[in-house]
């Protein structure tokens, strides 16, 4: 495929730049790369240009400060690197237009501060700075949430140099074991990471010259200010239709009919919904997700929502359900009230035995502790499945590093100076240190043990492989943070900040990871010099941090009663809805503990059986697939993906899965199988446009109509305060 790919003289030409043997073998496997990716680069492209560097900074400086800045909010939003990979465009082109061409040399070599047109290498390095302060497109820091609740929810002190420590290392720990890794799951052209292919296609659209008569470029324009102007209408102007629960609407009286229909609390059957942003919220877009993969989280949902937990529900009354909401991530007392956690929290931040005595057992609704089991079946099912179905090819690269057969990609990327491997292996060194010195120095403000760190750091270590060929061949990360909460739990209980700074080394370190991971795929698509990307995302994610942690310290500070809803004003936006969610995690796992949930103290011991169902279930279809290979549709079941389909449930509601299955299903099946030359040229295009579309829109409705609507409901509440005192005239 050539960068035109719609004449025959474009496609030959691309053709013979293969190889000079034009062996059609050394083409992608996978189709959806064929279809998407050039066979083409320029390699005198330059990249380090005074351009990237400063729109990169600036962007990067910039999502990251107001990504930290809106997730302390009542309604919090992510602001992703599409809106800058739109955005720096027109700023890019400006500034090659504008910055003077002269050249200054320096100790004999030339440089200029605009060496021409501005590429699109350069905006991808942009773009790589951008999504370091995106957070990788889930918004800021993961530890800045333990600052946080050490601050504003738990009421101690923690020094700042601490919190920017643990903020950075936390950030920049597995950097170190995903470059060496790199070879296994970034040069294989089986490993394509879908995602990436959607920042190609709209680099591609935004980039290179269109004859058709609706160009990439322009559909993509179209498609922006469509999405744009329509998310203004479920956004804001009739938020109705964000959720549309028509047996809801049908009987409005109905407990039954609630629990069955309802797309916000229940199983959501017939629930759709005319939001983008809810479509795409926690499952991502439906138009990156290879089919497979839908059918496997399609397959697993329909399972779990519409026969495990109607059974369990209503026939069984599992764990008495019936005494709980069907749908809840609350945890609940054995009457069915919400459980009172901060009555049985005393002054030392520990456990006040005799009052949880008091109040009994903590409950769960029989989906959320069913949920629980689940995830514990998806990460030991990612080992297993793993291990049987990729052994062999992670053995093959063992050995060699280009043993096997390679794509046309990594040969054209094969012209570019590799990174040392010391590098990597000193980078792991220094945050390993840095990370232990925290421990070790610091243990009164983050109470971990030193061995707790390394112990985080080999659970990390041991997953990164595995579930980044899960993600790099469906699209969807199966998580740690379950299982290291467990774990921390068992050795430590009682401890609620080790054991969230315990989750955050285990189960971040194996997410930024992966996520550096993603960016080499989309910098090897691209013919990106891979010391360009290593020194772009390693800056852009000390910037990022530093950031992070220094508008989280600057809110906590000045803000009065931050995330604090018991003494906060009703009209108060600084309401921190994920950071309450992290305060109930450590409450949970840390100070409560496993054992009283999922031990012998607790109510859902028989849970723990999940755990060998993970790690059997994908001998089984391994088993099946070794018994009958001509059935080649065993080989496209993945239980991880399986296992986890809900795992994002709650905060996940019914809504997301069933819209996201529709939209996925139809553009994924039908499109691709029946409009294929439609689906290569817009499919990446239009999930792009989509997103970037609502985030535009969201940040302008929130800028100009948000804050004016709190701004109002203030100045009602002091004109009522005011006549109040003032008595009646």
């Amino acid at each position: 495929m050539g960068t035109q790919a719609t004449t025959p003289e474009v496609e030959a030409a691309a053709k013979t730049k293969l190889d000079e043997s034009e062996n059609d073998d050394d083409v992608s496997s996978v189709e959806q790369v064929r279809l998407t990716v050039s066979n083409e680069d320029d390699s005198s492209l330059p990249v380090w240009t005074f351009r990237m560097w400063t729109i990169g900074m600036l962007s990067c400086i910039l999502l990251s400060f107001l990504n930290t800045f809106f997730s302390y909010r009542t309604e919090p939003l992510v602001i992703s690197m599409i809106s800058v990979q739109v955005a720096s465009l027109p700023i890019g082109r400006f500034m090659a237009r504008t910055l003077p061409r002269r050249k200054v040399w320096i100790r004999g070599k030339s440089y200029s501060l605009n060496p021409g047109e501005f590429n699109v290498k350069e905006h991808v390095l942009i773009s790589i700075f951008a999504n370091a302060g995106a957070g990788f497109g889930s918004g800021p820091a993961y530890a800045v949430n333990i600052v946080t609740i050490i601050k504003a929810f738990y009421g101690r002190k923690i020094s700042f140099f601490a919190s920017w420590a643990l903020v950075i290392t936390t950030q920049v720990l597995g950097y170190g074991w995903a470059g060496i890794i790199r070879k296994y799951v970034v040069d294989p052209g089986a490993m394509w990471w879908p995602s990436s292919l959607v920042q190609v296609s709209l680099f591609r659209a935004l980039h290179e010259k269109d004859n058709n008569r609706i160009s990439r470029g322009k559909f993509f324009l179209i498609a922006l200010v469509c999405s744009f102007s329509w998310y203004l209408v479920p956004g804001y102007l009739f938020t109705t239709l964000s959720i549309i629960s028509w047996i809801c609407w049908i009987y409005p009286k109905s407990i039954r009919a609630q629990q069955i229909g309802s797309g916000f609390r229940g199983l959501g059957v017939g629930a759709f919904t005319l939001d983008w942003s809810v479509i795409s919220s926690y499952l991502g877009s439906p138009l990156i997700s290879p089919f497979f993969a839908i059918v496997n989280i399609t397959v697993g949902y329909i399972i779990i929502m519409y026969v495990i937990i109607p059974i369990s529900y209503w026939k069984l009354n599992l764990y008495n359900a019936r005494n709980f909401a069907i749908f809840s991530s609350h945890l609940f007392d054995s009457d069915g009230q919400i459980y009172n956690v901060k009555g049985i929290v005393n002054d030392r931040f520990q456990i006040d035995m005799p009052a949880y005595e008091k109040q009994g057992f903590i409950n769960l609704s029989v989906f959320f502790a069913l949920t629980y089991g689940l995830g514990f079946a998806a990460v030991v099912s990612t080992l297993t499945h793993v291990a049987l179905f990729n052994g062999r090819d992670i053995y093959e690269r063992y050995q060699s590093s280009y043993s096997g057969k390679i794509d046309i990609h990594t040969k054209l990327m094969r012209k570019y100076r590799d990174i040392p491997s010391w590098w990597f292996h000193i980078l792991l060194v220094v945050s390993l240190v840095l990370s232990l010195a925290l421990c070790i120095f610091m243990k009164d403000e983050v109470q971990m043990p030193w061995w707790g760190l390394i112990f985080a750091a080999g659970i990390a270590l041991i997953f990164t492989l595995p579930i980044s060929i899960i993600t790099a061949t469906t699209n969807v990360t199966p998580g740690l943070n379950i299982i290291t909460e467990y774990v921390m739990g068992l050795i430590l209980p009682g401890y609620p900040i080790a054991n969230v700074c315990f989750k955050t080394y285990g189960y971040i370190s194996m997410a930024q990871a992966i996520s550096f991971l993603s960016d080499f795929k989309l910098g090897h698509y691209m013919k990106i010099p891979p010391i360009s990307m290593f020194l772009v995302q390693c800056v852009g994610t000390v910037v990022a941090g530093t950031v992070n942690i220094g508008t989280a310290w600057w809110l906590l500070t000045t803000v009065k009663y931050i995330c604090n809803t018991e003494l906060l004003p009703d009209t108060s936006p600084w309401t921190c809805p994920g950071d309450t969610v992290f305060f109930n995690a450590s409450v949970i796992w840390g100070l409560v503990g496993p054992k009283r949930i999922f031990g012998s103290r607790g109510l859902y011991g028989g849970l723990n059986w999940f755990f060998l169902v993970g790690a059997l279930g994908p001998v089984i279809v391994w088993l099946f697939h070794r018994a009958f290979p001509r059935q080649k549709w065993i080989a496209y079941i993945n239980l991880p993906v399986l296992f986890g389909s809900t795992a994002v449930m709650p905060p996940a509601t019914t809504v997301n899965f069933n819209s996201w299955i529709v939209v996925g299903i139809v553009f994924n099946y039908f499109v691709f199988r029946y409009r294929k030359k439609w689906w290569q040229r817009y499919n990446y295009v239009l999930s792009a446009a989509l997103d970037a579309g609502v985030a535009f829109m969201g940040v302008l409705i929130y800028i100009c109509l948000t804050v004016n609507e709190f701004k109002r409901r203030q100045q009602i509440v002091r004109k009522y305060k005011n006549a109040l005192e003032k008595g009646p005239s």
